[in-house]
């Protein structure tokens, strides 16, 4: 048996599975997400160990004789992260996730400086983990002087299964500290930001060991034999294992919380100035580039907030079948922008509001917005020479028909959906602890079964195109009137 355990930004998921990859059983626990200033967007690390001992808790109540045999455990978690933590290994304060942008002035200054983006293969942005302790040095020193060690979410998780400080490559080169194409630590990029290498924990690739479950968790949860741990990946690198994503172009788009388009990338290739992340993957030899935005199906959650109706419900004004695209226009820009703008300080807008305007009105207009911000991403991409051959769509947002024909619209490609079943994150880090295991990497990590797919409309592509040029245009103005 194997274990996932993906560390999301509202909860953690497990899912067990067998040698075959059959689910046996699935558990989730959330947590919260607290907000205490504008900005700033922080979680205790502690709320992720009492979900993994209440979900690890609940499987084995629901399958004690699978759990018995485990054999391995693959970690995915939100990237960017700077948990910290003194020399006894406790911790010194809330972690800073990957959506606080405080130190938006920090990043600046970092990436600023020679050789940064040369090592790193990427801008330094707010949210990533570098310019988080730059934050920390300068507004709490007493806290800074304390720091033994930084991990990444995950591998604060993977602190307490094991007892050792280890990290993997994919999520380590979101923190802006990695030499992304010697998959190793930077000591020039980490002297810029004022660290030092003994700060950093011990690197392998994700689909290795990086130690063994501690005996005491083993009794706790009557596991016979030792388990391994592996590397793990950031929890896109571990979405694109779920979905078997390693070849050149082999890709996905993800409608989750955050929107992503990625692209497997055979090397490293990396062009930071068009504010494209290029990451290592999570096997040896492999990276991945991908375009970020920071709100996807969160904007449809905050319209849902404000209307005081459920974000089904909205989602179900829509009709099945794209139309066109409305007159309202949307900017996704809730917290700031990644991709392509690098820009933490801009925030998001409808354009064109009419007296006869209602929530059905805003919520397609959300839905195009998110999609403009994605054909964004694209054309970004692009801009890298990466071009996409498959592109597989993920997440809550694929649910809507609507939705997908829009995007596959601004795309101007196919959508394939995967079958039922799980495919993600989580999958992807129960495939690595597979791997990690003695697996091979090649019978593993194999694409779902493709159910259907969503081609793009053709009748209503020159409009979706007017519609999205007419969104760039946008973006200087509405930066002008929301930033300070």
């Amino acid at each position: 048996m194997y274990l996932g355990l993906d560390l999301g930004t509202s909860g953690l998921k497990a899912i067990l599975v067998d040698e075959t990859q059959r689910v046996v059983a699935t558990a989730e626990q959330g947590y919260p997400n607290p907000h205490p200033h504008t900005g700033w967007s922080e979680q205790d690390p502690d709320d992720w160990i009492r979900a993994c001992e209440a979900v690890l808790d609940s499987i084995a109540a629901e399958a004690p004789q699978d759990l018995a045999d485990l054999r391995g455990i693959g970690l995915s978690g939100h990237m960017h992260g700077a948990t910290l933590i003194g020399a006894d290994d406790t911790v010194l304060r809330p972690c800073m996730l990957w959506n606080d942008t405080r130190a938006a002035q920090e990043a600046a200054w970092m990436d600023a400086q020679p050789g940064v983006r040369a090592a790193t293969g990427n801008i330094v942005f707010p949210g990533f983990t570098a310019p988080k302790l730059l934050w920390l040095e300068n507004h709490e020193p007493e806290v800074f002087e304390k720091v033994a060690k930084v991990l990444l979410p995950k591998d604060y998780l993977r602190l307490w299964l094991t007892g050792g400080h280890m990290g993997d490559m994919s999520d380590s080169a979101g923190t802006a500290w990695l030499d992304v194409g010697a998959r190793d630590w930077s000591d020039g990029v980490l002297a810029t930001g004022h660290m030092r290498r003994d700060q950093m924990p011990d690197l392998c690739e994700g689909a290795e060991a990086s130690g063994d479950l501690r005996d005491s968790l083993r009794q706790r949860w009557g596991i016979r034999a030792p388990v391994v741990v592996a590397g793990g990946a950031g929890d896109n690198a571990a979405a694109a294992c779920g979905a078997g994503c390693f070849a050149e172009g082999q890709g996905f788009v993800s409608l989750g919380t955050s929107g992503v388009l990625l692209s497997a990338k055979d090397s490293f290739a990396p062009d930071p100035a068009t504010a494209v992340h290029t990451f290592c993957h999570a096997v040896p030899g492999r990276w991945y580039q991908m375009g970020v935005i920071l709100a996807a199906t969160d904007c449809l959650n905050w319209l849902s907030r404000i209307t005081g109706q459920g974000a089904a419900d909205l989602a179900a004004t829509l009709p099945d079948r794209a139309e066109g695209p409305g007159s309202l226009l949307f900017l996704p820009y809730l917290s700031g922008e990644r991709t392509p703008h690098n820009d933490a300080g801009v925030r998001g807008a409808f354009l064109g509001l009419d007296v006869a305007h209602g929530p059905a009105e805003m919520t397609q207009a959300v839905v195009e917005g998110v999609g403009f911000a994605l054909r964004d991403c694209l054309e970004a991409l692009r801009g890298t020479g990466t071009e996409l051959t498959s592109i597989l769509a993920t997440g809550g947002g694929a649910r809507s028909r609507h939705w997908l024909e829009v995007l596959a619209t601004l795309l101007g490609q196919p959508l394939a959906l995967p079958a039922g079943g799980e495919f993600g994150a989580a999958l992807g880090a129960a495939r690595l602890g597979m791997t990690a295991a003695g697996a091979a990497t090649s019978e593993v990590m194999t694409p779902p079964v493709i159910a259907e797919t969503v081609d793009p409309r053709a009748d209503l592509a020159e409009a979706y195109d007017r519609a999205w040029r007419r969104y760039r245009t946008a973006y200087p103005a509405v930066r002008a009137a929301t930033t300070p």
